[in-house]
């Protein structure tokens, strides 16, 4: 993921002089996102099929409310100058994209054994969103008769964590960050990251929230009552985890 993250925005959005950097020419993929989805999942829910209990539920104008609420808190805390990085995200780090090689070269590094795969949602966002969502992958489990539903117990400890942290760090690096010169700013780096991964967790959440909507209208259209991912219920349970976590973060 670091590695990733090395790679200059400008170069895959095809920026120039004139229109480089965000809010001119790039925005960041989470905010784009749920903005240009918000409509087709309104759709979705207009649908006949679609009940009065559900459409209640995933009621999204409430969801834009709380979302407009967030993206200001976001607006005075974190930007490009006092924020998290901005960088080229992966965004979809789930377990099913990261593929381990089989027969890796002798002395390959380890972390050079893992293949990422599956780029459809790749876009500049920043880091912590992406390190957050790919936390929340973790409370995932694509094998199980429910596989729609995650489980925040499987969530990463604090001691994982910055396992993930510590190692990310020092592979960011060695790719044009500031050296870590010593343990203190060591452990101050660590503590600022978990902070910022924090603040863009709910954004995890919303974003494949108004998602799971979108995805749901084939199922909702041919009236399937056993779809083989309930995408319906996958919503209800990330927009349920986004308000909790604004709750939590003292925005509602």
């Amino acid at each position: 993921m670091a590695e990733l993250h090395s790679v200059d925005i400008e170069v895959i959005e095809s920026t120039s002089t004139q229109t480089r950097g965000e809010g001119n020419g790039w925005e960041i993929g989470a905010k784009k996102n749920v903005k240009s989805w918000l409509v087709p999942a309104e759709e979705v829910l207009a649908l006949p099929s679609i009940s009065a209990e559900i459409r209640k539920e995933l009621d999204l104008n409430t969801f834009r409310e709380d979302w407009d609420k967030y993206m200001l808190w976001l607006s005075k805390i974190d930007d490009i100058n006092r924020g998290s990085r901005r960088v080229f995200a992966h965004n979809d780090t789930q377990y099913g994209n990261l593929l381990r090689l089989t027969h890796p070269k002798e002395g390959l590094e380890p972390h050079r054994q893992i293949i990422v795969v599956d780029f459809e949602y790749a876009s500049p966002n920043p880091a912590s969103f992406d390190i957050a969502n790919h936390f929340h992958e973790w409370t995932a489990n694509y094998h199980t008769p429910t596989p729609h539903i995650l489980d925040p117990s499987r969530y990463p400890t604090l001691k994982e964590r910055r396992n993930f942290y510590k190692a990310y760090l020092d592979h960011t690096t060695i790719f044009g960050e500031d050296p870590l010169s010593n343990e203190g700013d060591v452990e101050r780096r660590i503590l600022k990251l978990d902070e910022q991964v924090r603040i863009w967790s709910p954004a995890s959440h919303a974003m494949w929230a108004v998602w799971g909507i979108v995805q749901a209208r084939e199922d909702v259209e041919g009236n399937v009552a056993e779809p083989e991912f309930d995408y319906i219920s996958y919503s209800r349970g990330r927009l349920e985890a986004f308000r909790r976590e604004l709750t939590a973060l003292d925005i509602l």
